[in-house]
């Protein structure tokens, strides 16, 4: 999956709100106004300047896929143990990372507050919200 691939399904998820908080090169992906990622375009600090995109992560399963996937690290900038950085650098399958965005959304959907998770449950389906 590279930057436009990556940026294109963050858009797709229902009430994606893409914003520029920190830089303009790096796009913040909210809902209900909660980060569930961020998508950077040069890199940041990782040696081959490869897009990398921030997710947020159930700490045991952030573990297993840092174990799993060499492109998966903790975090940058971020909660360490709730979050990861994942370089775009082709060797995590599309489908994976589409796994791996689903899932931080999820997380942050199912923490939002009763209103705010009634509001989208009456505008979409449990599948398009809670897929994981």
């Amino acid at each position: 999956m590279d930057f436009n691939q990556a940026q294109a399904y963050l858009q797709s998820k229902p009430e994606s709100e893409l914003c520029y908080p920190f830089d303009p090169d790096i796009l913040v992906f909210k809902i209900m106004g909660k980060m569930f990622a961020l998508l950077s375009p040069n890199g940041g600090k990782n040696p081959d300047k490869s897009p990398q995109m921030n997710l947020k992560c159930d700490p045991l399963h952030a573990q297993e896929l840092r174990d799993v996937f060499d492109a998966v690290i903790p975090g940058y900038h971020m909660n360490k143990k709730h979050w990861n950085t994942i370089i775009l650098n082709n060797s995590i399958p599309s489908s994976e990372i589409e796994r791996m965005i689903d899932h931080s959304y999820t997380l942050v959907v199912k923490g939002l507050r009763k209103a705010e998770k009634s509001q989208l449950q009456l505008l979409y389906s449990d599948e398009q919200l809670f897929k994981n």
